[in-house]
């Protein structure tokens, strides 16, 4: 197994620290910030140094997941669920085009595969199909939800009008009292 990057040896809360001011500089200006968070590295005690290349490497991954999410949430901000899931199929054919793509690169090339690279594909993939069941349980949630609602104001709508009737006098009050007993009105 390799080592850890040293990005991940970097305590929890500098990492927060540096991914707040390297969104605040719009992910630019990385030898200050590396600069910054060597500082900090120091301040604490500890002596590791982080430098610029593992920075901006660490800046690109927050710019492209603030990027996704960006999308995600444009894309999928104004769909109903049905069309959410239309764009989970079409991710998922892109994702199968992309592992595609690598298995013929690992043909084409020294037929070496980088176990990050299979992990992560095979971590997307898992992802993904998790996700495709997750819509699934939201999508019959909904479906229940609606149908619940619409035998609800059915069953007030039946009930006004019962309501109605006894108030005018078409019913006894024996009559109405079972009445109310067998619709659930009780």
């Amino acid at each position: 197994m390799p080592p850890p990057r040293k990005i991940d040896l970097v305590p929890a809360e500098l990492r927060e620290r540096l991914a707040e001011m390297l969104a605040e500089r719009g992910f630019g200006d990385i030898v200050d910030v590396t600069d910054e968070l060597n500082f900090w590295l120091e301040e604490e005690g500890l002596e590791l140094r982080i430098g610029k290349t593992a920075v901006g490497k660490f800046s690109k991954l927050l710019k492209d997941q603030r990027e996704a999410f960006t999308m995600a949430e444009t894309l999928l901000g104004d769909m109903d669920i049905e069309q959410e899931g239309e764009m989970h199929k079409v991710l998922m054919q892109m994702i199968a085009t992309s592992a595609m793509q690598l298995m013929q690169h690992v043909r084409e090339g020294d037929g070496h595969l980088d176990p990050k690279d299979l992990m992560s594909l095979g971590r997307m993939l898992k992802d993904l199909m998790s996700s495709a069941d997750i819509r699934e349980k939201i999508r019959e949630d909904e479906r229940i939800r609606i149908a619940q609602e619409a035998r609800e104001q059915l069953q007030a709508e039946l009930q006004q009008k019962f309501e109605d009737a006894v108030e005018r006098g078409d019913a006894s009050d024996k009559l109405s009292q079972e009445a109310r007993e067998i619709m659930g009105f009780a």
